[in-house]
């Protein structure tokens, strides 16, 4: 297990990149939600940034936290969703595919923005890159570099995995995932009603696939594959 000073050290990196991913994600939904005719998340307050009005003790901080203390676990958390009414939609079916995929949507334009920013971080210190990565217990040094720089770019890189993990994650077909509402739009009617019914059970069913994962190695085989191959594609895209 990683030792203590290790584990806040990771965490005073990924804390801010994770809650914006987080927040901006459903932020995404209720907005489109709402270009649409569903004024839902607007009218209860939910479309907002403030981080306070998406946050779920669970999914964003104790179970993000959880698995950063397992080694080797699968890292998982989410936000408070944003209450959608498909209902008072223009086009119901066309415009809950497009509410759905909008939080995925967010995730890759931050990671791109992420991998743009560390980017021009690297061209104004080229050191940065030979200072990765910071390491735990280090002394902060005095020049802009230790104060500055290199926490920001730390965090940008962080933020391109991590968006690409909450994006490819959430379009994972089953729902109430993005990609699951997303596939019972796209379906014939007969087709996307018997999807619809996995609902109530789609997060006991991701649950027990990532509890058994340890041993079929089918979530994580596939999710970090797709993980490193879009951020390493981003990244290789962004810095060359």
């Amino acid at each position: 297990m990683s030792s203590l000073p290790q584990i806040l050290h990771t965490i005073s990196y990924m804390a801010l990149p994770l809650l914006l991913a987080m927040v901006l994600h459903e932020y995404a939904h209720g907005w489109v939600a709402n270009r649409y005719g569903d004024p839902t998340a607007r009218l209860e307050g939910r479309l907002t940034l403030n981080p306070l009005a998406h946050v779920d003790p669970f999914g964003t901080v104790i179970l993000p936290l959880i698995c950063l203390l397992v080694p080797g676990g699968f890292f998982l958390g989410w936000a408070k969703p944003v209450p959608i009414n498909p209902g008072r939609l223009h086009n119901p079916r066309r415009d809950m595919a497009l509410v759905a995929a909008a939080g995925p949507g967010m995730n890759l334009l931050l990671a791109v923005g992420s991998a743009v920013l560390l980017s021009i971080l690297l061209s104004i210190d080229p050191s940065l890159a030979t200072s990765w990565p910071p390491q735990a217990g280090q002394l902060p040094r005095r020049d802009l570099l230790g104060i500055l720089l290199l926490p920001l770019a730390a965090m940008s890189l962080y933020s391109v995995f991590i968006n690409v993990l909450l994006m490819v994650f959430n379009l994972i077909p089953i729902p109430p995932l993005d990609g699951g509402r997303v596939l019972t739009s796209l379906l014939p009617a007969k087709s996307a009603i018997a999807l619809a019914r996995l609902e109530p059970y789609g997060m006991l069913i991701i649950v027990g696939l990532i509890i058994l994962d340890p041993q079929i190695h089918v979530i994580r085989t596939i999710t970090g594959t797709l993980v490193n191959l879009m951020a390493t594609t981003i990244l290789s895209a962004v810095l060359r």
